[in-house]
C-alpha cells in the first residue's frame, strides 16, 4: 500500500535455491515405509536391477524380527546409497530419498541409514508393521519416518512457508539424449511430485506447509541448446508432461506459465548451407575441450515420444561452455526477462 502514496519503495526479494533431489522427497510424506518399500522395489526391473544388484545381494537372509545389527544396516544402506549414486549418473531422475545422493550437512547420519525392505510380501506386510523398533525391519521403519518427520517436513517448513512465487526447471533435453528409460523416468519423477506438489485446499501439501504461493512458472531449461525453431516444441513438451499440475493449478486460481529458458546463452543461431538448402544450426564451444561447434541437435518432439521416436533417434545435443564476455558487458539470455516478469512484474509496477 505505501508504494501508493510515495515516489519510490523498497522491495526485498529473496531467492532460495534448493536441489530437485531435495524436491522429490516430498511424495514420501504421503506413504509409510512398506509402501514406499514395494514402489522402490518395484522399480528394479532393466538396468535398475542390474544397478541395485549388490543391494540386493547384500539383502539376502536380513532377517526382519532379529534384533537390529546396525553395522549390516549400515553396509545396506550404503549399497542402496551407491545405487542411487549410478542411477543419477545414468541420467535417471526418481531417485529415493534425495539427501542419499546429496546429503549437505547430514552426511553420515543415522537417519541416512536407511533403505527400502527388499520383499515385503516374503514376511506378510502386518508383521512387518508390528515389528518392535529394536529389529531390522522396525529399526528401518522408524529410520524411514524420522527422516520424513524431521527431514523433508523440516525443510520445506523452514523454507516453503515464506514463498510466494516459485520458478521449477526441468531439464527435458538430456533425458532425450539418454534414451527412454531416462526420459520415462523423468516423467515418472514429474507424476509423483505433481500429485503431491499441489496447492488445492485439500492436499497433502496444503495440509503441511499451508503455502501462499500464488504464481507458479515451469521453465524448460537449455533452450540455447536447441535451435529457434525448436523453442515451441521445448515448451510444447513440457506443457504435456506437467499437464495435470497445469489443469489443478488453473482449477485453484494460481497464475502457472511455462516457457524455455537460459538464464546464460552459450550459442547463437544462425543458418548454414547443406546440400544448397539452408537449415537452422547452433554454433558455440563444447564444454568438455572448447572445440567450436556447428551443429543442428535435431527436432524436439512437441507431445511425448512414442516408440517411432526412439527407433529413429535423431536427436543429439551437445553441452556448450558460456561464451567468453567483457566483464561490462550483460550475460545474453534466452527469456530470463520473460521469467522475471511473470514472477515480479507485478511487484514492481
Amino acid at each position: 500500500m505505501l508504494r501508493h502514496f510515495k515516489d519510490t519503495s523498497t522491495l526485498y526479494l529473496e531467492i532460495v535455491d534448493y536441489p530437485g533431489e531435495w524436491l522429490l522427497d516430498l511424495p514420501m510424506l504421503a506413504q509409510d515405509y512398506l509402501s514406499w518399500s514395494r514402489q522402490m522395489t518395484g522399480l528394479l526391473q532393466g538396468q535398475r536391477g542390474e544397478w541395485s544388484a549388490k543391494w540386493r545381494q547384500l539383502c539376502q537372509g536380513l532377517d526382519p524380527l532379529a534384533p537390529a545389527d546396525e553395522n549390516r544396516l549400515a553396509e545396506i544402506a550404503a549399497a542402496w546409497t551407491a545405487y542411487l549414486h549410478q542411477c543419477k549418473q545414468q541420467g535417471l531422475h526418481f531417485i529415493q530419498p534425495g539427501r542419499f545422493v546429496l546429503p549437505g550437512d547430514m552426511a553420515g547420519a543415522p537417519a541416512l541409514q536407511f533403505f527400502p525392505w527388499p520383499d515385503v510380501d516374503a514376511h506378510g506386510e502386518s508383521i512387518l508393521a508390528q515389528a518392535d523398533k529394536h529389529t531390522n525391519a522396525g529399526m528401518l521403519r522408524e529410520r524411514f519416518n524420522y527422516y520424513c518427520e524431521k527431514v523433508v517436513k523440516g525443510f520445506y517448513k523452514n523454507h516453503f512457508l515464506r514463498f510466494d512465487r516459485q520458478i521449477v526447471l526441468v531439464d527435458c533435453l538430456q533425458p532425450l539424449n539418454s534414451g527412454p528409460q531416462a526420459f520415462n523416468d523423468m516423467r515418472l519423477a514429474l507424476t509423483q511430485l505433481m500429485q503431491s506438489f499441489h496447492y488445492g485446499q485439500r492436499t497433502l501439501f496444503r495440509r503441511l506447509f499451508s503455502p501462499v504461493i500464488d504464481k507458479l512458472l515451469f521453465a524448460a531449461t537449455k533452450a540455447d541448446h536447441v535451435t529457434v525453431d525448436q523453442h515451441a516444441n521445448m515448451v510444447s513438451l513440457l506443457q504435456q508432461l506437467i499437464q495435470d499440475a497445469w489443469q489443478n493449478a488453473a482449477f485453484e486460481g494460481i497464475s502457472m506459465d511455462c516457457l524455455g529458458l537460459a538464464s546464460v546463452q552459450a550459442t547463437t543461431s544462425g543458418l548454414i548451407d547443406v546440400n544448397g538448402e539452408k537449415i537452422p544450426a547452433l554454433r558455440g564451444n563444447r564444454l568438455s575441450d572448447g572445440t567450436p561447434l556447428t551443429v543442428y541437435p535435431g527436432e524436439v518432439p512437441a507431445r511425448l515420444p512414442g516408440q517411432a521416436f526412439w527407433d529413429s533417434q535423431g536427436f543429439q545435443f551437445e553441452a556448450f561452455r558460456p561464451q567468453v564476455m567483457d566483464v561490462d558487458k550483460p550475460l545474453p539470455h534466452i527469456r530470463l526477462d520473460a521469467a522475471l516478469e511473470f514472477l515480479i512484474g507485478d511487484k514492481l509496477r
